[in-house]
C-alpha cells in the first residue's frame, strides 16, 4: 500500500518565558491508505502535539517545528502558508478532535456548521450544501437528521456532537483522517458505535486513519499498526496483533498489563514514577527511570534507537528479547 502520510523526524518544542518543552523527539512513522495507525501513551507524551503538527494546529506562538518533514501525498505540508493550510484541513484532511463541545461553535446551528464547510471547499449552492447536511447527519447515524440539522449543539448529547464532529470531519470525503481520542468521556455503548460508524466511513472513502488513544481497547478494535509514543519518542512500533503478543519495549509491556482483565483476580498492575521533565534533554531510554529491566546499557543513546525486533516489529528497547520473554 502507498503511504497517505509520513512523518520523518519530527521535533517539536513548546516555547514559554521560563522554559522550553521538547514536546516531539525525532518521531517517525507512516500511515497508508485505506489503513488504521493508532498513536498511543499516556497523558503528556506528545500524541496530540504530534498529530496537531500535521495540519499545523499547534498552540501559537508557543509551539513550532523544529526538525522534520510531514508528507501528505508526497508534498511536505511544513512547506505550506497558513492560506494554503485553510484548503487542506477539512478537504483533503479532516480532524474529530476529542472535546466536541468545545470544537462545535455554541452559537450556530449544525446544519449551518455543515454548510459553512461544504461551501469553503466544495462548489455547492446554499440549498444543495443543506441537503447534503442532512444526508451526513443521516450517514452518521443521527435520527430525524432533517429536524436535528436546526439544532445548536447544547441541544445534543455527548455522543451525539461526536457524530456531528465525524459528520464535519469527512464532509469533503477526505484522504486522512485524524481522530484525537473521539471516544473521551462517551460511554461504553455509545463507543462502540462511533468506532463502527468510523470503520464503516473508512471502507466506504479507502481513507487513512490516525487514531490517537491511551485506551488499548479502542486501539484493538480499530488499529491495523499502532505507535507506540513516551516522553515525545516512538518507544515501538509493529502490527496490533503483534504488539499484543509480543511487546518488545518495557513501556508497552507496562501499558498492556495496566489494563484490567474480568478473568483476572490479580491486583492490577500499574506503571511507577511519572513522565521525565520534557524541558530536558533526556540521552538514552527516557523510560529507565520507571524500568525493571534498566542497566547501564539504557543511558546510552546509541542502544536506544529504534531498530528492527522482528519482521516489520521496531523498539526502541535494549532489552526487548528479555521483555519479550515475560509478556
Amino acid at each position: 500500500m502507498k503511504p497517505i502520510l509520513e512523518v520523518d523526524s519530527l521535533e517539536v518544542i513548546l516555547q514559554t518565558k521560563q522554559r522550553t518543552i521538547h514536546a516531539v523527539n525525532d518521531v517517525t512513522f507512516h500511515v497508508n491508505q485505506g489503513e488504521t495507525v493508532g498513536l498511543v501513551g499516556e497523558s503528556g507524551s506528545g500524541k496530540s502535539i504530534t498529530c496537531r503538527s500535521i495540519l499545523q494546529l499547534l498552540p501559537s506562538p508557543q509551539g513550532k517545528v523544529v526538525k522534520g518533514s510531514i508528507r501528505f501525498a508526497g508534498t511536505d505540508l511544513l512547506s505550506y502558508s497558513q492560506k494554503q493550510m485553510q484548503q487542506v484541513r477539512g478537504k483533503e484532511i479532516g480532524m474529530v478532535l476529542q472535546d466536541p463541545m468545545s470544537s462545535l461553535d455554541p452559537v450556530y446551528r449544525v446544519g449551518d456548521q455543515l454548510v459553512e464547510t461544504l461551501r469553503t471547499h466544495q462548489k455547492f449552492s446554499k440549498k444543495d450544501a443543506w441537503n447534503k447536511a442532512v444526508e451526513l447527519l443521516r450517514l452518521v447515524g443521527i435520527p430525524s437528521p432533517e429536524k436535528r440539522v436546526y439544532d445548536y449543539p447544547h441541544q445534543m448529547s455527548g455522543g451525539m456532537r461526536q457524530r456531528v464532529m465525524i459528520a464535519l470531519a469527512i464532509c469533503c470525503d477526505p484522504q486522512l483522517l485524524l481522530a484525537d481520542e473521539p471516544t473521551t468521556a462517551l460511554d461504553v455503548t455509545v463507543q462502540d458505535q462511533v468506532l463502527g460508524l468510523m470503520k464503516n466511513i473508512q471502507s466506504r472513502l479507502g481513507m487513512g486513519i490516525l487514531i490517537v488513544t491511551h485506551n488499548l481497547g479502542v486501539v484493538a478494535e480499530m488499529c491495523d499498526r499502532v505507535v507506540v509514543l513516551y516522553a515525545g519518542k516512538v518507544m515501538e512500533t509493529a502490527t496490533t496483533a503483534d504488539l499484543f503478543q509480543s511487546p518488545r519495549h518495557a513501556y508497552t509491556l507496562g501499558l498492556i498489563r495496566s489494563v484490567p482483565r474480568i478473568e483476572s483476580t490479580e491486583k492490577l498492575e500499574g506503571i511507577p514514577g511519572t513522565l521525565p521533565d520534557m524541558s530536558q534533554v533526556v540521552e538514552g531510554c527516557p523510560f529507565r527511570e520507571r524500568c525493571s529491566f534498566a542497566t547501564e546499557e539504557c543511558s546510552r543513546r546509541e542502544h536506544t534507537q529504534l531498530r528492527e525486533a522482528a519482521a516489520g516489529h521496531l523498539t526502541a528497547c535494549f532489552h526487548h528479547e528479555r521483555v519479550c520473554a515475560q509478556a
